[in-house]
């Protein structure tokens, strides 16, 4: 597998249930329980599941027509069950809008077509999440 595949980021505590991630690149992001408006790991989650299809639907569509709204959904629900914490009903909703003309009903008609290539194929995030990859945590 080629070096560039990796991918990592690092946290660093920035107090109680607080932590700032940085990238490989250097960019930052803090993060905490989600209180005091900042976002939460779960809503991260949802982000990047989301940010992930939204882009790839974006690179899909654009080429055709440049959208007049873009808006993506996402939702979830936290449950508690003998399986311990996780989330269910993961559904995320396009909201997306296209000029009139050719360049538009050529972006419309693709829009469905992109959605379901980023779900069974070309999103990274949501399709880790769905093959149940494992994870090995580790004490150094």
């Amino acid at each position: 597998m080629p070096s560039d595949s990796r991918r990592s980021i690092t946290l660093r505590r920035d107090g109680f249930a607080r932590f700032i991630a940085t990238n490989a690149r250097g960019n930052t992001l803090a993060f905490g329980e989600g209180v005091d408006g900042e976002f939460s790991p779960i809503d991260l989650l949802l982000a990047a599941i989301a940010g992930c299809t939204a882009m790839d639907v974006d690179y899909i569509t654009n080429k055709r027509a440049e959208p007049t709204q873009f808006d993506v959904d996402m939702t979830s629900d936290k449950v508690r069950d003998e399986h311990g914490n996780h989330l269910t009903n993961m559904e995320i909703t396009f909201h997306v809008r296209f000029p009139d003309g050719e360049a538009g009903d050529a972006a419309r008609e693709m829009l469905p077509i992109a959605v379901q290539r980023s779900h069974d194929r070309l999103c990274t995030v949501s399709r880790t999440v769905e093959l149940s990859t494992p994870i090995t945590v580790e004490i150094a």
